[in-house]
């Protein structure tokens, strides 16, 4: 097997790594409202499904940098796959002695293992070719991971979320995630066979060289805060969605309609990152062609669904039409440059928010679902700039950057306070803060 097919072979494997952490993190969005409305939590703490679960990249962070350091890029893979096992094997047990805070522990376990594959698979996919395409190669494996993000909400809401309306029991979550167990051991035992490239991992990631490291690095925690308020403000924005189009007069949408809009929030992402890895690649010119076909597409997709009376109405087919042709055209106008890109796809979400808090209906709903279109370059251009150059401090970057995703803790239950607060429509202020920071970001670093 030649260099190029077994990168190629590589970044296959990785992406489906992806998909399956976007899978299992989008069932969050699913479960708040399901554990909202069982076990009767006011809006912050229903959010601690969020709290726990990416509480644990800040903590496991650093172990899962050293655990790939001294396991290598492979078992480190492997390890991740059997942790997220275990965390939803823990989900039977919880839904049979009806315990919020057990679902709490198998969330945080999960997430651990997830971890572990993000400290691993993120810096991988870049390492596995040139440097100048790594910000591409990450965008096609995003795209990929809003894949899952884009078919658990659809799954969730048949499987668990339809089941709150007719006071079924909690062991409506117990198959699902035995049946994704059973899927993460099988991929466990695949990539402990598989032949991967060995990749150089760098010194170990120690918590005590954070200090020395930063001061070298000054700019760094710009970065590290930027990751912080994307995750933060994408999360927070998908985790009340369900509620939010229930509980506002002038939208509402059943539970087991709303689960499907989260899917377009997802989905807008998954089309803005197949966009961005075609127009950010290092070789050649952008696929301008496949870009307005995939965007055409796309379009072509909201309004048959508008036809089958599933869409609230048409204003919401023609809304997020409008909003798929001004991404394309941002990515065809705006120079190649991932920093100009984020900084102008931060102030559209700025936009997108004012919209959603200051209107209502169709008007509402579509703005919102619109951020996800304008989130989708945002990771992995914040991670290609952060680690450009770091060399072999990589290892110890990204567990610095994977550790900010802990802003996915922290932001979705300070939405919900606000939420309970005030009211649902003005929690958005919570991301749309988020989205000043990122759009000054980037504004900075393109200069």
């Amino acid at each position: 097997m030649n260099a190029s097919t077994q990168r190629t072979g590589t970044l296959v494997g990785l992406i489906s790594l992806f998909f399956l952490w976007g899978l299992l993190t989008s069932l969050n969005d699913i479960l708040v409202p399901y554990f909202k409305a069982h076990f009767e939590l006011p809006h912050w703490l229903a959010q601690f499904v969020q709290l726990f679960f990416f509480l644990a990249y800040l903590i496991m962070s650093f172990p899962s940098g050293r655990i790939i350091q001294r396991v290598g890029y492979q078992k480190g893979i492997v390890m991740g796959l059997g942790g997220m096992a275990l965390g939803c094997l823990i989900f039977y047990p919880a839904a049979m002695v009806g315990q919020f805070w057990m679902f709490l522990l198998g969330l945080f376990v999960l997430a651990t293992g997830i971890t572990i594959l993000q400290v691993a698979a993120n810096p991988y996919v870049v390492a596995i070719g040139d440097e100048a395409g790594g910000a591409s190669r990450l965008n096609l494996a995003q795209g990929f991971n809003s894949l899952g993000h884009v078919l658990a909400p659809l799954v969730g809401t048949v499987l668990i979320l339809q089941e709150v309306s007719s006071n079924a029991g909690l062991e409506t979550v117990q198959v699902p995630y035995l049946i994704l167990a059973g899927i993460l051991i099988a991929g466990a035992f695949v990539f402990s066979r598989l032949s991967l490239p060995n990749l150089a991992t760098g010194e170990v990631a120690r918590f005590r060289d954070v200090g020395a490291f930063l001061k070298e690095n000054p700019v760094f925690v710009g970065s590290m805060l930027a990751i912080f308020c994307y995750v933060g403000a994408e999360i927070a924005v998908g985790s009340v969605l369900v509620n939010y189009f229930q509980e506002d007069k002038s939208i509402a949408l059943p539970p087991s309609l709303g689960g499907f809009f989260v899917s377009l929030y997802w989905g807008s992402a998954m089309l803005g990152r197949f966009l961005g890895a075609w127009a950010l690649r290092s070789e050649g010119k952008p696929f301008y062609g496949r870009m307005v076909a995939l965007a055409l597409a796309a379009i072509a997709v909201l309004w048959f669904i508008a036809s089958r009376d599933v869409l609230y109405d048409y204003s919401v087919a023609l809304g997020l039409s409008v909003i798929v042709l001004v991404n394309l055209l941002a990515f065809l106008a705006l120079p190649k440059n991932p920093a100009v890109l984020l900084s102008g796809f931060a102030l559209a979400n700025i936009v997108l928010l004012v919209l959603t808090m200051t209107t209502s209906g169709s008007v509402a709903l579509y703005s919102v679902l619109g951020v996800g279109l304008f989130n989708s370059i945002m990771w992995s251009n914040i991670f290609a700039l952060a680690i450009k150059g770091l060399g072999k401090r990589t290892t110890l970057a990204s567990a610095l950057l994977v550790a900010m995703i802990a802003g996915g803790a922290i932001l979705p239950p300070l939405q919900g306070a606000l939420a309970d607060a005030v009211s649902l429509k003005l929690s958005f202020l919570v991301p749309l803060l988020a989205y000043v920071y990122l759009a000054w970001y980037g504004r900075s670093k393109a200069s």
